[in-house]
């Protein structure tokens, strides 16, 4: 039974990537689906903001209460002086949560030093940002280390544990020095850089050391399972690799292409709610008749904003008559205020933005509103739903959710067309969508003016096209296919070949 389902998975897979949607056959059986599920990240969500979040990990965690009891572990955010206590448990129906409190001296070193001011930057090709420091690393790896410390004791022989995100790739390494043996998977969010890039970072030999310790690695796009192959191929003379396996550092592991999707059905719903809300038309009646173009990012380098803009105004001196006849929306809030880079980015946006409404504007209209608050997603899909553009521009992304849900937000019979950069992951699965190349200002200024002006027969069958994609790889689907293909790994990869698991310790060591 599983190795007809894992030939289900990855013909469903190719289909996904390449192939016709409406072939897909049904979503495979929940394999395993008594063994208890071990979900690990940097922070755990409260039941709060599960209820109010449809994408991403808390909708996948959501979904699998329906099949098997979970365990989702991860830091409380709370920081302490001393040793942490054993972690605080909590339950809801057969989800358990595991909260711990990490140590304030190695938590910002952890998490701003090198998590994000090393690890992010680099895996979104900013070179020129990344803040490097060994004192940084040796956090890292101790943060990860206290996670391995006290989620061993909570872990059952038959669990499946599935790590997540950039912050925690050495913590398959600690486990496994500690003794696990269960099968472990690792999913990143986030782009993987080209060979070139990584190896700019001091200790990239001992980060990559540490994926080897897993038994699955999912990464958001082909692009970036390509450059982790190309990495193992380039720089260890032991390893090979073959139909999605590779062997290297005395272990056989697999990688994969699983592209994260969103809750495409509740998403939808909540967009046709919103559209009646006062908020959706209030926004309307102050458009007086004009098109919304609206963009929704994190006030982050590496979403292309600054670039976005120069578009923006590009078109209004193309093409006047659109002066009078659209408004931009920008919602982006603040985010990481004390890095410099993130302060550059804004001032340069503030001014850009201001010089557009000073050469564009009229007393009765300005051409941009640029907003830099949270606003909740009930608001947001009614504002997409109205909107008949929405520019997705990053330099880098690895998935980007916010084009899916403006696509689940628009009305089949008057869709809205998004603008979404070829950087980022959506870019490979969206091809109907307008592609652009965002370190382009002439082209994405004529793609917002082919949006706003597309017919709608067209923009009709752009979006059928979109939303058939999102329905056959939802975020349910995305989970189903990961977990089940980590279930259904070889025998033959589970234990390492020739060399044993490296501690934490050990990683150090490597890399100083």
């Amino acid at each position: 039974m599983a190795a007809n389902a894992k030939g289900r998975i990855r013909k469903a897979v190719e289909m996904i990537l390449g192939g016709d949607l409406h072939d897909l056959p049904p979503p495979a059986p929940q394999i395993g689906s008594n063994r208890r599920l071990v979900i690990v990240s940097n922070r755990v969500n409260t039941p709060a903001q599960m209820k109010s979040n449809p994408g991403g990990l808390a909708v996948a965690m959501g979904a699998a209460l329906h099949h098997r009891d979970a365990l989702w572990f991860g830091s409380s955010g709370e920081l302490v002086d001393a040793p942490a206590d054993a972690p605080r448990i909590s339950q809801e129906g057969n989800l358990v949560r595991a909260l711990i409190d990490l140590p304030r001296e190695d938590y910002n070193r952890y998490y701003a030093g090198f998590a994000n001011g090393a690890l992010w930057p680099l895996f979104h090709y900013r070179v020129g940002v990344v803040d490097f420091s060994h004192e940084n690393y040796q956090a890292y790896l101790r943060i990860n280390e206290e996670f391995a410390r006290h989620l061993v004791p909570l872990l059952q022989p038959e669990d499946i544990i599935w790590i997540h995100d950039y912050q925690l790739i050495p913590l398959a390494s600690c486990l496994r020095a500690r003794g696990v043996t269960q099968r472990i998977g690792f999913f990143l969010h986030i782009p993987f850089p080209a060979p070139e890039v990584l190896t700019t970072l001091p200790v990239h030999g001992a980060l990559m050391r540490a994926f080897a310790d897993y038994d699955l690695i999912g990464f958001q796009s082909a692009s970036d399972q390509t450059a982790f192959t190309d990495y193992m191929l380039r720089e260890r003379d032991d390893a090979t690799a073959s139909n999605g396996w590779i062997e290297a550092y005395g272990r056989r592991f697999q990688v994969g292409t699983f592209p994260i999707g969103i809750d495409t059905a509740v998403v939808a719903g909540r967009a046709r709610r919103a559209a009646g809300t006062a908020r959706t038309r209030e926004l309307k009646d102050s458009l007086s008749g004009r098109k919304l173009v609206i963009g929704v990012d994190r006030l982050d380098y590496t979403k292309g904003l600054v670039g976005r803009f120069k578009a923006v105004e590009r078109m209004f001196e193309e093409h006047a008559e659109l002066r009078r006849g659209v408004v931009v929306l920008q919602i982006a809030p603040p985010t990481r205020g004390d890095v410099a880079e993130y302060r550059r980015v804004r001032s340069e946006l503030n001014g850009l933005i201001g010089h557009i409404n000073g050469r564009f504007g009229e007393p009765d209209l300005l051409p941009v509103r640029y907003l830099n608050r949270q606003y909740s997603q009930d608001i947001l899909f009614g504002y997409f739903r109205l909107s008949a553009a929405c520019l997705v521009t990053p330099l880098r992304d690895g998935m980007n959710l916010v084009v899916k849900e403006y696509i689940a937000c628009q009305d089949p019979d008057d869709p809205g067309i998004p603008i979404l950069s070829r950087f980022a992951g959506a870019g490979q699965q969206l091809d109907a969508a307008l592609i652009v190349n965002p370190f382009d200002t002439a082209e994405m200024a004529t793609a917002l003016h082919r949006a706003l002006t597309m017919p709608l027969a067209e923009r009709r069958e752009r979006h059928k096209s979109m939303i058939d994609v999102l329905r056959g790889y939802d975020i349910h689907r995305w989970r189903d296919l990961f977990l089940t293909e980590l279930i259904c790994v070889d025998d033959q990869a589970e234990l390492p070949l020739a060399e044993p698991p490296r501690a934490a310790a050990a990683l150090a060591e490597a890399g100083t």
